[in-house]
């Protein structure tokens, strides 16, 4: 039987690491708006390297100080996160945009935002998930990128997407979807799930 797989399994080829090497092929990745005070007012701009940094409340994204996130969590000492679903995959898209000459930034336009609750931030309208951050500590060196740490200070969810005993894992995921990112360049909403085959006694925090 093994003959028989090894025969039709595609072979392994080697990738070169002498340049990043993520757009060879795909990953699974969320897909978040991190909000940062600029100015007199708030930028909102899309990550996709981005995660909660280990059990406790911490989350994390990848930036390059040349960008105005990076420059604007380090001044101001905090940020936010808001999930987006997939009905607004455009407006998370657009929030990519370049700045222009004048370093505004129009396509924000297509957001909507309401005040945080605890830092001074916004969040984004229609999203499923918001977390409020003060800063932890930025780790540079990365390569041209930096690692961006938050406390979380506090936390909201839409009710909908909340898991709890009344109903199955696989149902909830099933009716309401969670938006993942496919790095390089593509989106999809999971829906279909199956549950992890972990050893028994295993513990998942």
């Amino acid at each position: 039987m093994d003959e028989a797989f090894s025969a039709v399994r595609p072979p392994v080829v080697p990738l070169q690491v002498v340049a990043p090497l993520w757009a060879r092929f795909f990953s699974v990745a969320p897909l978040v708006l991190i909000g940062t005070k600029e100015g007199d007012g708030f930028d909102v701009a899309p990550k996709h390297m981005a995660m909660p940094l280990g059990w406790q409340n911490y989350y994390c994204f990848v930036c390059s100080p040349l960008h105005a996130t990076y420059r604007n969590a380090l001044q101001h000492r905090a940020f936010t996160v808001s999930f987006p679903d997939q009905a607004l995959v455009l407006e998370t898209g657009l929030a990519a945009s370049p700045r222009l000459g004048d370093s505004s930034k129009p396509s924000l336009s297509a957001l909507r935002t309401f005040p945080a609750s605890v830092v001074d931030g916004v969040l984004v309208e229609g999203c499923t998930v918001y977390l409020e951050c003060e800063l932890d500590r930025v780790v540079d060196g990365f390569g041209e990128n930096s690692l961006v740490v938050g406390r979380v200070v506090a936390a909201a969810a839409r009710e909908d997407v909340l898991r709890h005993g009344e109903i199955d894992d696989a149902d909830l995921l099933e009716r309401v979807g969670v938006l993942a990112y496919l790095h390089p360049g593509r989106f999809a909403t999971v829906r279909d799930s199956l549950a992890f085959p972990f050893p028994v006694d295993f513990s998942v925090r």
